[in-house]
């Protein structure tokens, strides 16, 4: 069976002498492995380079019944970046990001809605040119949108807590310790307030913005299995001051 499709790179691992596993998250399919085998020919379309974390492409796969994962037929750039590839601060990100995704789109059907977020992101990221500092704190809280437990702004009151199993703001404590206090729930509901336009207007110290990466990851722990450690994290916090 063939398939075309759109795609954004996550990761890739090294499949014996010559081949790559190459994970995917495609806008019709959600997240699937496809299995490219690499060509050395100079009359290949497809490069290795195709798949760095978080490329655009646009792909086709072929799937036998006998397989248990598709193999990658071709793959072309559905649009090159300019500057994600090129530009430190916006690597890092790229990095933290694709990390991110490859835990919270584990096993995901197919969300167009969710592919098009992501890819609009990632497009402005390429394209920004002022500050893009809090651009991976705006991202993570804007996608849970699309994985259902994203914050509750409207419960949001002077002095509230935030309840990270519910994802809602409320005057009182709940039943259970997985809570943020006052003045971390604050951060959670500035951070829901940016937008691409108004995302340079939001001023944060390292350790502030570091705090706020902390409790977006604590509060995906609760609400995704086996997420998982994230090792590009020690760089991106060492960028900004």
């Amino acid at each position: 069976m063939e398939n075309k499709d759109r795609a954004i790179v996550l990761r890739t691992v090294k499949f014996g002498d010559n081949k790559l596993i190459v994970d995917l998250l495609t806008r019709e399919s959600g997240r699937v492995s496809v299995v490219w085998k690499v060509s050395t020919s100079r009359t290949s379309k497809v490069r290795k380079q195709f798949f760095q974390p978080l490329t655009l492409l646009e792909v086709d796969t072929v799937r036998s019944p006998r397989q248990t994962m598709s193999m990658l037929a071709d793959a072309r750039l559905f649009r090159p970046y300019l500057t994600l590839t090129t530009d430190v601060v916006k690597m890092s990100q790229g990095f933290f990001v694709a990390e991110f995704l490859t835990y919270v789109t584990r096993d995901m059907h197919p969300e167009p809605l969710l592919y098009d977020f992501v890819e609009q992101g990632l497009l402005w990221l390429d394209a920004s040119v002022g500050s893009t500092a809090n651009f991976h704190l705006m991202f993570m809280l804007r996608m849970s949108r699309f994985l259902g437990f994203m914050p509750d702004v409207a419960s949001y009151v002077d002095g509230a807590v935030f309840d990270l199993r519910e994802g809602v703001f409320s005057a009182t404590m709940p039943l259970h310790s997985d809570v943020l206090m006052p003045e971390d729930a604050k951060k959670m509901q500035i951070l829901m307030r940016m937008t691409p336009s108004n995302l340079h207007l939001f001023r944060f110290s390292r350790e502030e913005r570091n705090r706020v990466v902390d409790l977006c990851l604590q509060f995906y722990r609760l609400h995704i299995p086996q997420f998982g450690e994230m090792k590009s994290l020690e760089v991106l916090q060492t960028l900004f001051v």
